[in-house]
């Protein structure tokens, strides 16, 4: 494979094959790019390069009816009609009566998990998996359920109320009393920051993707603080639908950061390294197979500034969509065939004698435009 890759890359070296292999792709890409149809055609003969992406995919919505039955940490079915019934309360004008469509099965996918949380065995197979369901997730359930339910009169519709009896029933099983309401609430009584806009943008200009890092440990506490940063992003109905896989055992370092393309050259000085894992079971639909990338990017860039409050630096590493790389982090990692690696991220102290790069970005005038509809 490297001889491959040296031979070709020997070939477009070469100014007249590397503008016959430009002349050629400019031909055939134009073709294909007629229409969809010819788009079809074109992309027949080499199927296999979305193959893993659809297989996927596909997996993805399997497993997500699979795991309504089973045991888990998170009820990714819970959390997304929870945050619709938060998206309703906080409606204006709020309807009388709303989720007359999906209130019952919420209230179900509750019950389930308070039947997990109490010890319950709720799989098809009476069996019982490893790990206890995250109790923030159920109390934020629980809270939003039942302002839902003080919000909506008895009597305006029948399955409303039948939901609303399934609900009280739980209440012999689980109720977070009188603790901290997760709720909607107004932006008026939001937390609020100090930081300035100039200390934003200057901790924006201070966060350089470093390669060369100290011979020094990094504190696992600092990791999980800015990760308590990362996941404040927002995320499509709150599924967060992704994981940090973090290493810091040199062995394991330099294993994961030997396999992308990106690390090439600084992988060996990498003292930690994380996989961002998109999780494909979180969706029951294929028109949601990209938000994996969506929400755990929203998730990484926060979670690399706080790095830089903490005394830590970063560099992301892109991930492409090559196969053999694939196979062999899926076959390091134990990857599930609906988890998708999204990118990797390298962190560590910064070497001061290290160099960056300067990374001139795009002035705002070639990025951003006003009322533009485009088309002209």
């Amino acid at each position: 494979m490297k001889k491959l890759k040296k031979l070709v890359k020997f070939l477009l070296s070469v100014p007249f094959i590397r503008k016959t292999y430009e002349f050629v792709n400019k031909v055939v890409l134009s073709i294909g790019s007629l229409n969809r149809i010819t788009s079809v055609v074109y992309h027949w003969p080499a199927f296999f390069t979305f193959s893993r992406e659809q297989y996927a995919v596909l997996s993805g919505r399997r497993n997500y009816y699979r795991n309504l039955s089973k045991q888990r940490r998170t009820h990714t079915e819970l959390r997304r009609n929870t945050h619709r019934l938060e998206k309703g309360l906080l409606m204006r004008p709020r309807r009388p009566v709303f989720a007359r469509d999906y209130i019952g099965e919420t209230v179900e996918f509750y019950e389930r998990a308070v039947n997990q949380y109490c010890g319950g065995q709720d799989s098809d197979d009476g069996s019982v998996d490893d790990g206890v369901i995250d109790q923030y997730e159920l109390d934020w359930a629980h809270n939003v359920l039942q302002q839902y339910f003080d919000a909506v009169k008895k009597g305006g519709d029948k399955g409303v109320d039948r939901a609303r009896k399934q609900f009280e029933a739980t209440d012999e099983l689980y109720n977070p009393g009188s603790q901290e309401k997760k709720v909607p609430y107004t932006r008026a009584k939001a937390a609020r920051s100090k930081a300035s806009y100039d200390e934003l943008l200057n901790l924006s200009l201070q966060r350089r993707s470093v390669r060369w890092f100290l011979p020094k440990k990094v504190p696992r506490d600092l990791i999980d603080k800015a990760l308590m940063v990362g996941r404040q992003s927002p995320t499509a109905c709150n599924r967060m639908p992704y994981e940090f896989r973090i290493f810091d055992d040199p062995e394991m370092v330099k294993k994961v950061a030997g396999i992308p393309f990106g690390a090439a050259g600084y992988a060996h000085n990498i003292p930690t390294i994380i996989v961002v894992v998109g999780k494909l079971h979180s969706y029951f639909s294929p028109r949601d197979r990209h938000v994996i990338y969506v929400d755990a990017s929203l998730a990484v860039m926060p979670f690399m500034l706080a790095l830089e409050t903490l005394g830590l630096s970063s560099s992301p590493i892109n991930w492409p969509d090559f196969e053999p790389l694939e196979r062999k982090m899926q076959k390091t990692l134990h990857l599930a065939d609906d988890e998708r690696v999204i990118m990797l991220i390298a962190v560590g102290y910064a070497d001061p004698e290290g160099m960056v790069a300067f990374s001139q970005k795009k002035s705002l005038d070639v990025f951003r435009s006003y009322n533009d509809l485009g088309g002209s």
